[in-house]
């Protein structure tokens, strides 16, 4: 059975087509080796579990990589700092066991104390957690790389910041006394961990903290460019030799998801799987053309799927967000970078757009022309006067002499 394109989950190289991500893997194992801790912060599908995986498989020789998503934990475990620490005991064990079995002999002490604590209705706070945690790196001759995954699912937890002050505070000890500590921590998620928001008192104002401001910078581009597309395109040729002209089929798709990987490979499996003689294309080499790539586009802006879904989920949950994103796709206002924004930060967190000649623009075509549809659907509906609005910058949308929207319709 030859690979396919995937857009759910994990993607591993012997099953589906890929784009190598080895130089951004290079990027990435050059902040551990110099013991950063950061945050590996993308929208959502963006590539970051399949990431961490390869880099895991990357740093193993090196460290011991204990690999957590904080999805098992489930919500439960986030409501004290004693259930938190056995959710985490629990979980950071078994994670050891898959690492390194060898390993595991030093977290006896872990796992007996688990034992005992949960015996005794969660007695575990994060204090002796973390003096726990400091033994198992002391006792281990490879450095220990710490990676959490879906991070997200804690973003609005107290105990969730605590957590972060005691990596911080052993990271500092680790500078100021050469005590033990992890050698790098990586945390995954959507939300901007270095700008949690968080209630502390009820349903009172919302605060902000920074708990994680010892996190380097990460800014490594973990979008696809024209080269990346272009090779994973080679791989799926030289196994159904479709005759396409790979190169500009990659620009092509490039131009349109300005690299977005779930866009990159959605529209992919598309042309393969999806556009056939029903669609009015005879053959695979009638498909992978630009006309071929033109109708996917149009069937990927049609469709309702989970990335879609969760773009316009942000904007019902942010209404300045919505408000800025509609005067910027809909009413055509240009709209200045300034970091320091709240809706722009959240536009650029979420991936709506990108700053680009120190101006907001939208990340991408395909997204450009999602949202357009979305606020004139919303004016249709409202039965506002959009004639204006619509014809403003109706450049944006035009292709081969139609306009996208046209296309889509």
């Amino acid at each position: 059975m030859r690979k396919y394109f995937n857009v759910t989950g994990l993607c591993t190289p012997d099953k589906h087509y890929m784009v190598d991500i080895s130089r951004k893997l290079v990027q990435i194992q050059r902040l551990v080796d110099r013991g950063f801790y950061f945050t590996i912060n993308r929208a959502r599908q963006y590539g970051k579990t399949t990431t961490l995986v390869a880099l895991e498989k990357t740093l193993a020789d090196r460290y011991l990589v204990i690999r957590l998503d904080f999805q098992v934990l489930g919500s439960a475990s986030f409501q004290n700092e004693n259930t938190f620490s056995l959710a985490f005991a629990s979980c950071f064990l078994k994670a050891v066991w898959i690492a390194d079995k060898e390993s595991a002999a030093d977290s006896t002490a872990l796992a007996e104390l688990c034992k005992r604590e949960g015996e005794r209705d969660c007695g575990l706070d994060l204090r002796r957690l973390f003096q726990l945690l400091q033994n198992f790196c002391e006792s281990l001759q490879k450095p220990v790389v710490l990676m959490i995954d879906e991070v997200d699912s804690a973003v609005n937890n107290q105990v969730f910041l605590d957590f972060l002050a005691q990596l911080r505070y052993y990271y500092l000890e680790r500078a100021a006394q050469n005590s033990a500590a992890f050698h790098s921590v990586i945390l995954a998620g959507v939300y901007d961990v270095k700008n949690l928001k968080r209630k502390l008192r009820g349903d009172e104002e919302h605060k902000t903290n920074s708990p994680w401001n010892i996190a380097a910078d990460f800014d490594v581009d973990m979008s696809f460019d024209v080269d990346d597309i272009a090779g994973m395109l080679q791989a799926y040729e030289s196994d159904v030799q479709t005759g396409m002209d790979i190169g500009k089929m990659a620009a092509l798709l490039y131009e349109y998801t300005s690299g977005y990987p779930f866009l990159v490979s959605r529209l992919c499996m598309m042309m393969d799987e999806k556009l056939g003689k029903e669609s009015g294309f005879a053959s695979e080499k009638e498909v992978w053309t630009k006309e071929g790539f033109l109708a996917a586009v149009r069937m990927l802006l049609m469709e309702k799927n989970t990335l879609f879904e969760s773009l316009l989920d942000k904007m019902e949950a942010y209404p300045s967000l919505k408000q800025m994103l509609r005067e910027l796709l809909f009413a055509g206002k240009e709209i200045s970078y300034n970091a320091l924004d709240p809706s722009i930060a959240l536009a650029l967190m979420f991936g709506f757009v990108k700053k680009q000649n120190h101006a907001v623009v939208p990340a991408n075509r395909i997204f450009d022309t999602l949202l357009y549809n979305f606020f004139l659907s919303q004016q249709e509906t409202q039965g506002e006067e959009i004639s204006l609005a619509s014809q403003k910058d109706k450049n944006q949308f035009v292709l081969d002499e139609k306009t996208l929207i046209e296309a889509v319709v």
